[in-house]
């Protein structure tokens, strides 16, 4: 999804906020409700390599975990690519990356 953002005004916890009231309006997002959404982490930045994981960048940096933090003030920039999961499934995963297709 593509949430345009005033990053020098908002902050994470209001990003999530907005992230999960689309999820809950939006009907196409209709299976993704009942998932507690509760992480933000980066996942590349314009002009930056991605990691070779299509889904989730698995690597330890680019957690925003500080709620109060103003996007611009954590590095987010431009055309930042962010993941929302819920981090007790993401931590799950990494310890066994098993892709069930």
């Amino acid at each position: 999804m593509v949430i345009p953002v005033d990053i020098k005004t908002t902050t994470i916890d209001q990003l999530k906020q907005q992230c999960q009231d689309l999820i809950n309006s939006d009907s196409k997002f209709k299976p993704f409700r009942t998932v507690k959404f509760d992480t933000l982490k980066i996942y590349t930045q314009a002009f930056g390599n991605k990691t070779q994981n299509l889904i989730i960048n698995l690597e330890d940096a680019g957690f925003l975990e500080d709620g109060d933090a103003i996007l611009q003030d954590v590095g987010i920039i431009s055309e930042t690519e962010l993941s929302l999961f819920n981090r007790e499934a993401y931590d799950a995963f990494k310890k066994n990356p098993a892709i069930k297709w």
